[in-house]
C-alpha cells in the first residue's frame, strides 16, 4: 500500500551524520518551534546496483517554493494528489530525469561521493541562521525511546527521502503517485533554493497514474512490436520538446494561452491522441501532425488544460499516456503579460 503519514517536514538544520554501515543513511537533525526531528536519507541501495541516482538543482525555481516558504515549522501531512504540494518527480516536472546519475555513498577522497554531496548543502544550511530544510517523505514517531543518533526524546523523524513509486516487485507495495521524497533547502542569504532528488536504480520513472506501479514497456527494456506500415513510429523521451508558452496573454487568458512544440526528429509525427497537461492534471488533447524539424503552436481552448499565472507545469504526453517532455515555471516568470516564455 502507499506510504502512510506522507508529508513535508520543515525545520532548521543543526547537526548531521554521514551514512555508514550495512544500510547507510545520511542523518540530519532539525528543530522546529517545539520539537527535534531526524531526517534519514538512504545513500545506498540494498540491491544491486547499489549506487543511488541523484540530481541536484542548485537554483531550484519551481512553483512549489512559493507554497513551501510560508509553511510554519513542523510536519505537514500532504494528500497524495495533483494541485497541492505533494511531490512527484515526473508529474511535477521537477527535473530532467535523463540527467540523474549514479553515485557511490562512500569512496576515498574529498567531495566525490553521495555522503559528501549531501553534506555540502546541509552544512551551508546549518551555518546560515535563517535557512530552512524541507524534507518530503514518510513520518515516524513519536517513539518512547531516545533517538539512536542524536539522543533526543521522544525520537521521531522522517524517512523515504527518495522516489516512492515505480519500485521493483519486492517493494511494489510502497508504490503511489504524488508521494515522492526529496530534500529542498532554502538559503535566503544567497537568494536561492537547492533541491536534492534521489532514486534507486531498480526504480522506474514512468508509472501508472492510478497505482504508481512501473509501466513495463517504458521501464523494463522490452521492445514493443513493430507497428504496421501505416502507423507512425513510437517516439522517445524528448523527441518532441516544449520550447515556449504564452502563459499570461494581454487582457483575458481564456482561449488565448498557447504552447509551442518542436519536433526534433527527421520524420513527421502524428499527434492524434497526444495531450498537453497542466498542474491539475487537466488534459488538452491534440490532433494533426508536426513536420520534421518544425514547430507547432497550440492554442488552448481554456476548457481543459490552463496555464496558471501563479506558477505551474506543462507536460506533453504521447497517445499511450507516457511523458515525452515537461517544463515548470514560477509566478515571477509569468508576471509579464503578453510575453512568450521560452524554456
Amino acid at each position: 500500500m502507499p506510504l502512510k503519514n506522507y508529508g513535508v517536514l520543515k525545520g532548521k538544520a543543526i547537526d548531521s551524520r554521514e551514512g555508514m554501515g550495512a544500510s547507510p543513511h545520511f542523518q540530519i537533525l532539525i528543530v522546529d518551534d517545539d520539537l527535534r526531528h531526524r531526517i534519514a536519507i538512504n545513500v545506498k541501495s540494498k540491491v544491486e546496483p547499489s549506487e543511488l541516482l541523484y540530481y541536484v538543482d542548485e537554483n531550484f525555481d519551481h512553483p512549489m517554493v512559493t507554497e513551501l516558504e510560508p509553511l510554519p515549522p513542523g510536519f505537514h501531512e500532504l494528500p497524495s494528489e495533483p494541485g497541492g504540494m505533494a511531490l512527484d518527480y515526473i508529474r511535477w516536472n521537477c527535473f530532467d530525469i535523463t540527467l540523474a546519475k549514479p553515485l557511490p555513498h562512500d569512496i576515498p577522497g574529498p567531495d566525490n561521493d553521495l555522503n559528501e554531496l549531501i553534506h555540502k548543502y546541509v552544512a551551508r544550511a546549518i551555518a546560515m541562521e535563517n535557512s530552512a530544510v524541507y524534507a518530503f517523505g514518510e513520518k515516524w514517531g513519536p517513539e518512547t525511546k531516545r533517538d539512536k543518533y542524536f539522543g533526543f526524546k521522544p525520537g521521531n523523524g522522517i524517512h523515504d527521502i527518495h522516489a516512492n513509486q515505480g519500485n521493483s516487485d519486492a517493494w511494489k507495495g510502497d508504490d503511489g503517485v504524488y508521494q515522492d521524497g526529496g530534500l529542498i533547502i532554502h538559503l535566503p542569504d544567497e537568494a536561492r533554493w537547492v533541491a536534492i532528488f534521489l532514486a534507486f536504480q531498480s526504480q522506474c520513472f514512468h508509472t501508472d497514474d492510478a497505482t504508481g506501479h512501473r509501466i513495463p514497456e517504458a521501464c523494463d527494456g522490452s521492445t514493443p512490436p513493430a507497428p504496421p506500415v501505416d502507423e507512425p513510429t513510437e517516439t522517445r523521451d524528448k523527441d518532441v520538446r516544449i520550447i515556449a508558452a504564452l502563459i499570461n496573454p494581454e487582457g483575458h487568458d481564456y482561449g488565448i494561452e498557447s504552447v509551442t512544440l518542436l519536433n526534433t526528429t527527421p520524420d513527421s509525427l502524428d499527434l492524434d491522441g497526444w495531450a498537453i497537461v497542466d498542474k491539475n492534471k487537466k488534459r488538452a488533447y491534440l490532433s494533426g501532425s508536426i513536420g520534421a524539424g518544425e514547430t507547432l503552436r497550440i492554442t488552448l481552448s481554456g476548457k481543459d488544460a490552463q496555464l496558471s499565472n501563479k506558477g505551474g507545469i506543462i507536460t506533453l504526453l504521447d497517445r499511450k499516456g507516457l511523458k515525452v517532455d515537461g517544463v515548470s515555471y514560477a509566478k515571477k516568470e509569468a508576471s509579464k503579460s503578453g510575453w512568450t516564455m521560452v524554456f
